[in-house]
């Protein structure tokens, strides 16, 4: 029986408490298809950086590079510079482990979640396949004069050939692979950036080799418009790191709220991780209210990466079951139901 390694990492704010939930959910799920898992939890986040002055020592990000995944609750505190934690930590993981693929479904899991008038589940199923390691979120750029009325500000977006060419044809396959509807679009603002070319030329290029896979190309602002108005014209989507950044949370409301939304940083074959999408919600911190179900959602997503289909197919339909049941009249911090509680009630709904 094989053991999976996994580094646990709550991180901020309501993290701890979501992170606990998902947890429990893999403990049940390990005892009942006999899968074994060690979890090696790391404090890093906000209260460890003003304790220590340290943000992710050499030594822990060695270990973490053995893990089998990493599961992640969430990173930021108003107490630390923004962006000081998020690039040390999440940033440092994503660029340094080559976390590549940031892996976000948008599915509506109950009608009455959905904002939209008449869409039922089966018009909100869309696979977003964002490229995670280039783009403008690199930070290469800087301040000229800051401070004056003079100031100038800068900063760099990358792509290169490689990087772009590997996350397609990862979002190629996983089209292939994941229903029959085939279907492939690129967002882009190739009518305004320039460098969006080489987007569209990659895309077209390694097209060629999937005849089976229709495919589009959208920019970035229509997408955003349709997937408010006819969100079941998509299928897969693959785009740039922070278009995908921007659509998926659109995305996310769509499903009914970021308390439902999982993603995965990906580097096939090798150590991944998982998160629910939301943010730390300091503000929320020990209350109890936080909605697990997303970093539930993390958890699945892990298994099924781990190799335990089964698992995480059977998680998906506890969730999808839950909040078909009325017992939780919204996934928001308004709902009246405990973030324990809701781990309880998926629990009850695996059985």
């Amino acid at each position: 029986m094989k053991t999976y390694r996994i580094g646990v990492l709550p991180g901020d704010g309501i993290g701890e408490e979501v992170v606990r939930e998902g947890m429990r959910v893999m403990k049940a799920l390990s005892e009942r298809y006999g899968f074994r898992y060690e979890s090696v939890h790391y404090p890093f986040g906000a209260d460890h950086f003003l304790a220590t002055g340290e943000i992710i020592p050499d030594s822990a990000f060695a270990e973490m590079k053995k893990m089998d995944a990493i599961y992640l609750g969430a990173i930021g505190d108003p107490r630390v510079e923004t962006g000081k934690l998020e690039r040390g930590i999440v940033g440092r993981l994503r660029w340094d482990l080559d976390l590549y693929v940031n892996l976000r479904p948008v599915r509506l899991y109950a009608e009455h979640l959905c904002p939209l008038k008449g869409k039922k589940p089966a018009d909100l199923d869309v696979l977003v396949v964002r490229e995670n390691t280039e783009g403008i979120y690199l930070g290469i750029g800087g301040f000229l004069r800051k401070g004056t009325e003079h100031e100038v500000a800068t900063q760099e977006t990358i792509y290169t050939r490689r990087g772009v060419e590997r996350v397609i044809r990862y979002a190629f396959d996983a089209c292939r692979r994941r229903n029959q509807k085939r279907k492939l679009t690129l967002v882009d603002k190739a009518n305004a950036i320039g460098a969006h070319d080489l987007w569209r030329r990659t895309f077209a290029e390694v097209g060629k080799e999937y005849p089976d896979i229709r495919t589009e190309a959208n920019y970035v602002d229509a997408t955003c418009m349709w997937l408010v108005k006819n969100p079941e014209s998509f299928d897969t989507i693959v785009t740039e790191n922070m278009f995908g950044d921007i659509i998926t949370d659109l995305g996310a409301m769509l499903q009914g709220g970021m308390g439902i939304a999982a993603g995965g940083n990906i580097h096939p074959g090798k150590v991944s991780m998982f998160e629910p999408i939301h943010g730390s919600a300091p503000k929320h911190r020990g209350k109890n209210v936080a909605n697990p179900l997303a970093a539930i959602n993390a958890a699945g997503m892990m298994l099924d990466h781990l190799g335990e289909e089964k698992a995480a197919q059977t998680l998906d339909a506890a969730v999808i079951k839950l909040l078909n049941s009325g017992k939780l009249p919204s996934i928001g911090t308004d709902s009246g139901v405990s973030t324990q509680k809701v781990g309880d009630l998926v629990l009850e709904s695996l059985g």
